[in-house]
Order: structure tokens, then sequence, then C-alpha cells
């Protein structure tokens, strides 16, 4: 029996949206930050960004991590509770830092 292994490249670090779906995506972010980002905290290959758990933050951070992963396969996207506080981490490989450090400014 003979097997085949193909390597597969990790996704390119590219975000598949277009120009004016990515300014609306920052313009997005921008908006969620300016409500209830509290903090943000440098983490191994990326960010935490820490929010503030009130009105529709969760929906909207939520509905974030669902269009990011689909758009930029190359990030690692985790939202978790912490208390009255809102724990998102994004995280990806070098190449993806600036991507990254435009998300909710």
């Amino acid at each position: 029996m003979t097997h085949t292994t193909i390597d597969i490249p990790d996704p390119p670090i590219a975000c598949s949206l277009t120009a004016a779906d990515y300014r609306r995506r920052v313009a997005e972010t921008g908006a969620v930050a300016r409500k209830a980002l509290r903090e943000r905290q440098p983490i191994d290959s990326g960010e935490r960004f820490v929010f503030e758990e009130t009105g529709d933050i969760r929906g909207r951070l939520e509905a974030f991590v669902a269009a990011e992963s689909t758009c930029c396969p190359f990030l690692t996207i985790t939202l978790e509770t912490d208390g009255g506080r809102l724990l998102l981490d994004i995280t990806g490989p070098d190449l993806a830092t600036p991507i990254i450090e435009e998300l909710f400014t």
C-alpha cells in the first residue's frame, strides 16, 4: 500500500473582505471599543481585549467572532466571560500583528 502525504500550508495572511467591507468592520469594532473596551493586554501571538459586559456588547462581539472566522481564518479568536467582563483573545502568526492591532481602535 502506498501512502501519499500532502502538506497543506497555513492559510494565507490576507483578509477576504473588500476594502469597503474592511473599513466598515474597523468602524464597527471601533464603535464597540468606544462603548465598552476597558483594557488591552498583550498575550502570546496577539492581544486580549477586555470589555465591560453591558447591553448588546456580547451579541456584537459574538457576531464579530463569527464574521472574522470567515474572512480571516489565520486568526484564532476566543470569547469568554469573567464576572462582568468579556475577554476576547485574538492571536495569529507574526505577520497578522498589524491586523490584530488595528481592531478595536
